[in-house]
């Protein structure tokens, strides 16, 4: 008797990765329904992609009545996993919904765990929901690590990075770059935050934060190499010397795949081993001068919380000025420095305070980018 289809939600159905995921559910044999479906605020996307699931729900969450209604539908609905690629701090209450509901989560809105990832892995550990990464970065990990995960077997976990589309700009001429310069990334097809993130290494920063939470590593055992051929996705050390690493092209149709089908190992048509691509791989300390804006994740780190919502937040802001030509390209991890510095002894209990951090983080950084609150 075939067993029973799991029933999937996807968040940020209209966003690249969101759009990648339905294209990998059409592929022959997938053992996923779709229930529900939501976008921000792109109606006719979402009622296209509604069209290949005429029995999912539709919600668009700029509609405050069917954002409550989609908190809801997460908290009681019908369903057995998550796909959570909604964009920026507005994806974290989504998120602690699936979580509370004891659901599976496939996570590609990586703010959810820097802003509050230990909340997140304890209400995982408690209401027997799993987090699966949908990072390349944290899902080859995931990947590397053994089911049972033993934090004490690992000595050092290693973050690749491309470097971006900057990363041979001589580093005088960083300061007139343009938004469409900064978005041409030479290996990922991305949206355009992260992608700018992928320029400072902001993105690394972040993931820093994710792995801490993710895997129950100290953040000072994270190390981040720039790797131009995006690879190796990334690398773990354990305390026997041994390494193991993940591969493969640089394409989010492969981690999507993994984390929609875990604990499963599906069949896929994605073309993933050609030898070629492993013939010439290089490995490199990223330049100071050139990303410092990866200091940040390990200085949040050591702050503690709310140090993560504080920096992804002045990271929105500023990059949103950046590509829409308010501020310079350097300025970007100027301003989330300055405002991390100047983060005040801050509360951290509750999501509350979480929340109350990210508000006086755009606050700060806003003034700091002269960029009117929206």
């Amino acid at each position: 008797m075939a067993s029973p289809r799991r029933r999937l939600v996807i968040l940020g159905a209209t966003g690249t990765v969101g759009r990648q995921a339905q294209e990998i559910l059409e592929q022959a044999g997938s053992p996923l329904q779709v229930v529900a479906l939501s976008a921000h605020q792109r109606r006719a996307e979402l009622e296209a992609c509604g069209s290949r699931y005429p029995e999912a729900s539709l919600f668009l969450t700029s509609l405050p009545q069917q954002s409550e209604a989609l908190q809801q539908f997460l908290l009681d609905g019908d369903y057995d996993l998550c796909l959570q690629a909604m964009v920026g701090a507005a994806g974290l209450p989504f998120s602690e919904a699936v979580l509370l509901a004891g659901k599976d989560l496939a996570l590609a809105n990586k703010e959810s765990l820097v802003m509050a990832g230990g909340h997140l892995v304890e209400l995982s550990k408690t209401r027997g929901g799993n987090i699966v990464p949908v990072d390349s970065e944290h899902c080859a990990i995931h990947q590397c690590l053994p089911a049972a995960n033993d934090q004490n077997s690992i000595r050092r976990l290693y973050l690749t990075a491309s470097g971006g589309a900057l990363r041979d700009w001589p580093l005088a001429q960083l300061g007139e770059v343009s938004p469409e310069q900064a978005l041409a990334h030479p290996n990922w097809d991305m949206g355009p935050r992260i992608t700018v993130d992928s320029a400072t290494m902001m993105n690394k920063a972040l993931e820093i934060l994710e792995a801490q939470h993710l895997f129950g590593v100290d953040a000072r055992s994270i190390q981040v190499l720039l790797h131009r051929q995006s690879v190796i996705h990334s690398m773990v050390e354990f305390v026997d010397g041994s390494v193991l690493a993940q591969m493969g092209p640089p394409d989010m149709a492969f981690p999507i795949h993994y984390a929609l089908h875990f604990p499963q190992r599906l069949h896929s048509p994605l073309s993933g081993f050609h030898p070629e691509l492993f013939s010439q791989l290089t490995l490199q300390t990223p330049e100071s001068k050139r990303y410092p804006a990866l200091e940040l994740g390990w200085r949040a780190a050591e702050k503690g919380d709310p140090a993560g919502a504080v920096l992804n937040a002045a990271d929105e802001v500023a990059v949103a000025a950046f590509l829409k030509g308010r501020i310079r390209f350097p300025e970007i991890a100027e301003i989330c420095a300055a405002t991390l510095e100047s983060m005040p002894a801050l509360p951290a209990s509750t999501l509350d305070d979480i929340y109350a951090a990210d508000r006086w983080a755009r606050e700060h950084s806003r003034a700091r980018c002269e960029v009117p609150a929206s």
